[in-house]
């Protein structure tokens, strides 16, 4: 089976207040549990803040830090979700069940080179 990143993008901006952000953790706990009874759920995590984000630039001989994101935006990559699936035509129905259950656009890709090569495995 090849595997997947599905990147979950929110807005910048506050987090929404409980009564919005309740159902979707909800949703997307169901989601997860799908996932992993089917067997595609490799790993997941959500990510903080793009403020928190440092850029490491290497120049030469030299690396360059920096605080902040790599790129500003009126988005930012918020979480992802690595699966397995025997092809994109599954991994995007997992994409689309993870769109309806964040609320959220889902960028689904491929990542390169075959279970083999894969280092991480399956979560129990």
């Amino acid at each position: 089976m090849k595997h997947y990143l599905l990147s979950i993008y929110q807005p910048d901006g506050p987090v929404p207040p409980p009564e919005v952000l309740e159902p979707i953790v909800r949703d997307l706990q169901a989601l997860n549990a799908e996932m992993r009874a089917a067997g595609a759920w490799v790993f997941a995590g959500g990510l903080h803040p793009p403020s928190t984000a440092t850029v490491l630039r290497a120049q030469g001989e030299e690396v360059l830090v920096t605080d902040g994101p790599f790129t500003e935006g009126k988005e930012h990559l918020g979480g992802f979700t690595v699966i397995q699936a025997p092809d994109l035509d599954a991994a995007l129905e997992w994409g689309r069940k993870l769109a309806r259950a964040t609320t959220l656009p889902i960028e689904v890709r491929p990542l390169q080179g075959d279970d083999a090569e894969m280092t991480c495995q399956p979560s129990q």
